[in-house]
């Protein structure tokens, strides 16, 4: 049984993010614990992609507050993010075609002995890491154009970890993925979970969701539209938040089962 703690390692208390005359998100909270997984959905435009770089320290937020572990920060730039203890996986996964599967894991973050770069270290905790995490991969020395989907999408969040975050953001983590690749995926998510890291999930695909995610939290029009625990919560319901549907199958029922109780 994973124990989530108490109090959230990240919290969003209020936050709002304009873009010129373009309100993108407004007065949003959200809180991540550790050993959670936060699924945040939303339609195309609901503000998904903007929390999560500013979380990320791509977009510094206008309003509101950033809290880490109860106390009030600034991340003004990805670097503080960083420093934080936050990881962000982009869908477009920046990894370099080019280079093996190490070079990549420690791209800008190399190991130097003596100030030359040492291979054999980095190659050992590639494995290590890879071990630790049940990522199966041919070879850490081959190229990353060689791997599947499933193999660069782990390869990538795999990469995140190096530097040891406590919240790890992945954004559509399944979305060009086949069946038995998102598994792959979703196992990872799970093993993230395990090891006590929060982990914030943008996705559409709600059988993702229901399969991984502890919570749901909805964002809709760039606002807040509901967090819901997935275990007690059906898909009609969820969807109904996302699309802010007030009329629908589940509130009709619910309006039919209150007169009759009534």
């Amino acid at each position: 049984m994973i124990h989530v703690s108490a109090a959230p390692v990240l919290a969003l208390r209020g936050v709002s993010k304009r873009f010129g005359a373009v309100q993108a998100l407004t007065d949003v909270d959200l809180e991540i614990r550790a050993g959670e997984v936060v699924a945040l959905v939303g339609d195309n435009g609901a503000g998904k992609s903007t929390l999560v770089k500013t979380v990320a320290g791509v977009h510094p937020i206008d309003d509101g507050t950033v809290e880490w572990k109860g106390r009030p920060v600034e991340i003004n730039r990805p670097h503080d993010a960083q420093d934080l203890g936050i990881a962000t996986v982009y869908q477009d996964l920046a990894l370099c075609d080019n280079l093996d599967v190490v070079a990549n894991l420690f791209l800008g973050r190399e190991l130097r002995r003596g100030g030359v770069i040492d291979e054999v270290a980095m190659e050992k905790r590639a494995k290590e890491l890879l071990d630790t995490l049940s990522i199966r991969i041919p070879s850490v020395r081959i190229p990353i154009a060689s791997l599947s989907g499933g193999q660069r999408q782990v390869v990538a969040i795999a990469r995140a970890l190096i530097g040891e975050p406590e919240v790890v953001i992945l954004d559509e983590p399944t979305a060009a993925l086949g069946v038995e690749q998102t598994a792959q995926v979703l196992d990872l998510v799970e093993r993230l979970r395990e090891r006590g890291l929060g982990v914030i999930l943008i996705s559409h695909n709600m059988a993702d969701v229901k399969a991984v995610a502890d919570t749901v939290a909805v964002l809709r029009l760039g606002r807040n539209n509901g967090v819901f625990p997935v275990k007690e919560t059906s898909h009609e319901e969820i969807i109904a938040a996302i699309t802010g549907a007030t009329d629908n199958a589940v509130t009709r029922r619910q309006q039919r089962t209150a007169e009759a109780a009534s």
